[in-house]
């Protein structure tokens, strides 16, 4: 199957014919980033709303990890999806649901309905997002090359994570947390009457029946991710094994592992296939991802710990690092894209650089931390961080496209984003957690030693402001510790990546047309799948 052949310039038959032709993909591309831009709950007002609401942080934690549920265990329907409804109808219900997802979820705290709420919405945030960019994948790159398509997707998923971070810090700043829901609302709104006003419904080819579905598997991986979510996100809460409830649910993940694996086993169309674990070079993928995201959960840990209680940052002094985090992931987009696309370098070495960038963040910051810098001092190593998550993400997206058919990239995708946005990012953030847990007690009892008499001997003395300097002092040093041992892993991680040799092929492969892809689909579910479908051909 190859890629269809262009027999005139671009166009999307969706639209009305009033709209300009020149402007109709970049209608999309602005949809694309504001579904990205929006979410269920928003991490950059997260100190307000635990301070006015009833919830905790973990409580507000799990909304996010429940957001980015929804969006890794829908990506094996997505296709599914697209050949059943017209675009309009998807990108219509996917703007509904976050319009009515950031209207509901200010005013819930039942804590199981807020979560569904979140993760709803992460379905809608996903389906919306592919429904723009698979519409405008061949004005971005005509051949269908996905070393062009996914440093550019990059470039508006990750720049959006931050743009999204910066909104909602300034309009809490100005007027109050709540604000952000309404503006993302308000956003939709307007997406909503874009797509009402200028496009139809359009079918690029017959319509697709939604069976042979395995919903009871993708509810069963969904449980399955959001229990291992609850685990970490809860575990330091709850006391970890002296608390029954994290005994009782470490049980419950592995009675859910294995009816997954013996669903997966047992029906003809599971929701993810036996065939698909079976890819060389995939399980080390997913491997890598997993540290990789386990890394750079020091960025929820170790650095607002810094931020707030070492240099007592207020939020739109600490959201200024964003900037530099969206300067290095704009840099390492347009690197990956000219790396991998334009000179055709091996995509090892490029992984290689990117873990070079996310060693130079981790000890750029293990020198640098101190009470006594300034904000910009941090500002190279915040950059190395966008960098190297924009070089890592983008190319291990390539390369599992590139060992993989078509007929289960999805499905790998799915796992893969489980580990990507959930699994590493939580389990990292438990360590972080346990080591400052383990840590700053151990210092407070190893430097308080220097507190004797001789230090109590001025009078009078100034008790309350020597005990606050000296817990920051102790939190300081936490952290670098912290840091450091995740610099020296971060280190031994690039020096097994370098002796290990996984090449990719050079020539990149054909991508299949929308109609090729449908028939393919479609023999899977025939009893003789030999047998050739009466479609036409393209």
């Amino acid at each position: 199957m190859g890629a269809p052949v262009l027999n005139g310039p671009f166009t999307m038959p969706m639209f009305r014919n009033f709209v300009p032709r020149k402007l109709q993909p970049w209608i999309y591309v602005f949809m694309a980033v504001t579904f990205q831009l929006s979410g269920g709950l928003y991490l950059g007002t997260l100190n307000q709303m635990v301070g006015e609401t009833t919830l905790m942080r973990e409580d507000l934690l799990m909304c996010l990890y429940a957001n980015l549920a929804g969006m890794a265990i829908y990506f094996p329907l997505l296709f599914r999806m697209k050949f059943r409804f017209t675009n309009k109808t998807l990108l219509l219900a996917a703007a509904g649901g976050v319009l009515a997802s950031n209207l509901i979820a200010p005013h819930i705290t039942y804590l199981p309905l807020l979560w569904g709420i979140c993760f709803i919405e992460g379905i809608c945030k996903i389906q919306g997002t592919f429904e723009c960019m698979s519409n405008i994948q061949l004005w971005m790159t005509p051949k269908r090359d996905f070393t062009v398509f996914f440093p550019l997707l990059h470039i508006i998923i990750l720049g959006s994570m931050q743009l999204s971070d910066l909104l909602c810090t300034y309009l809490m700043y100005h007027y109050h947390w709540s604000y952000m829901h309404g503006f993302i609302a308000a956003i939709m709104l307007i997406n909503l009457m874009i797509l009402q006003t200028c496009t139809r419904h359009f079918r690029l080819m017959k319509k697709f029946p939604l069976f042979g579905i395995d919903w009871l598997g993708a509810i069963l991986w969904a449980c399955l991710l959001l229990e291992i979510a609850y685990f970490f996100d809860y575990g330091d809460w709850y006391d970890w094994w002296n608390s029954p409830v994290i005994r009782q649910l470490a049980v419950a993940i592995g009675i859910t592992f294995l009816l997954c694996i013996w669903r997966m086993l047992t029906i003809r169309h599971p929701f993810l296939e036996p065939r698909m674990w079976t890819y060389r070079h995939l399980v080390p993928i997913l491997i890598l991802i997993t540290l990789v995201e386990a890394f750079l959960a020091t960025e929820r840990v170790l650095e607002e710990v810094f931020y707030e209680e070492v240099m007592h940052y207020t939020e739109t002094v600490s959201v200024q690092l964003d900037w530099l985090t969206l300067g290095g992931i704009l840099t390492g987009c347009l690197f990956a894209y000219w790396w991998m696309h334009i000179k055709r370098f091996s995509y090892i070495r490029l992984l290689s650089i990117g873990i070079i960038g996310l060693i130079g963040y981790l000890l750029g910051y293990y020198f640098t931390l101190s009470g006594e810098i300034h904000i910009s001092q941090l500002y190279l190593p915040t950059a190395c961080r966008g960098f190297a998550y924009a070089i890592l993400s983008a190319t291990f997206m390539v390369c599992l496209e590139e060992i993989m058919t078509f007929q289960h990239f999805f499905q790998a995708l799915s796992v893969f984003n489980m580990l990507h946005m959930v699994v590493g990012g939580v389990i990292g953030s438990a360590l972080y957690t346990q080591g400052l847990a383990y840590y700053l007690p151990d210092n407070m009892a190893r430097y308080g030693a220097a507190i004797d008499r001789v230090s109590f001997s001025r009078h009078p003395f100034p008790l309350g402001e020597y005990m606050e300097s000296f817990v920051s002092q102790m939190m300081e040093i936490s952290i670098k510790q912290i840091y450091g041992w995740a610099g020296y892993a971060c280190i031994f991680l690039l020096l097994l990546f370098l002796l290990y040799d996984a090449p990719v092929r050079k020539e990149l492969k054909l991508m299949p047309g929308w109609r090729s892809l449908r028939k393919e689909i479609a023999r899977s579910f025939q009893k003789n799948p030999s047998r050739k479908t009466n479609e036409p051909r393209e």
